[in-house]
């Protein structure tokens, strides 16, 4: 259930507690391990209270992410793409450093978070090269070789970047996947418009 602040403050720190708890869930174990029993433990309510607002585990991880891809679409709602290609990269690659294990396990994580993933991935990219009138001008089968590019490579990235233990300094990664990402995708729409 997703908070705008006027609800009383009880379902208020209710749904905090069950978000909280859900995060700290994500962090220690796989998905597939955490029970809706041991959610409720930790947030200290009853099941029938986490039931009241959400029908699966699945829908917390699901608005989860869906909260997480809506901060990030606003953050770059403005650039246009390609052009600013190399904007948005940077505007990613901070967005996701910034926040914590939970992010990196979902968005890093093979398996249990893989169909979420790609919804949350689906839900950025209509968001932002959804709207872009060189990526609509595109044959559906280009499109989608753009988009599994700009995720293969950007998410990927990140991923190695996360796998490596980041140490190598996020301005370095920034500067090495928008040379490499934008480069490619100039490239290719400036040879779409030749």
């Amino acid at each position: 259930m997703l908070i705008k602040g006027t609800e009383d403050l009880r379902i208020q720190k209710t749904m905090a507690a069950i978000k909280e708890s859900f995060e700290g869930l994500i962090c220690e174990k796989e998905y597939n391990e955490i029970t809706v029993t041991e959610l409720c433990q930790r947030a200290r309510i009853n099941k029938k209270t986490f039931y009241h607002y959400y029908p699966t585990l699945d829908d917390l991880l699901g608005e989860m992410q869906m909260e997480l891809a809506s901060d990030y679409i606003e953050r770059v709602k403005d650039y246009k793409l390609p052009e600013d290609a190399e904007k948005v990269n940077r505007i990613f690659f901070e967005y996701s450093a910034a926040q914590g294990l939970a992010y990196e396990k979902i968005t890093c994580s093979s398996g249990s978070y893989s169909a979420s993933q790609q919804a949350m991935y689906r839900q950025v990219m209509d968001a932002t090269w959804g709207k872009s009138p060189a990526f609509r001008r595109l044959s559906r089968e280009e499109q989608n070789l753009v988009l599994t590019f700009i995720n293969s490579f950007g998410v990927g990235f990140y991923r190695q970047w996360v796998a490596d233990g980041k140490t190598l300094p996020l301005e370095r990664v920034i500067e090495l996947s928008g040379t490499m990402m934008c480069g490619g995708l100039d490239r290719f729409f400036h040879t779409r418009t030749s």
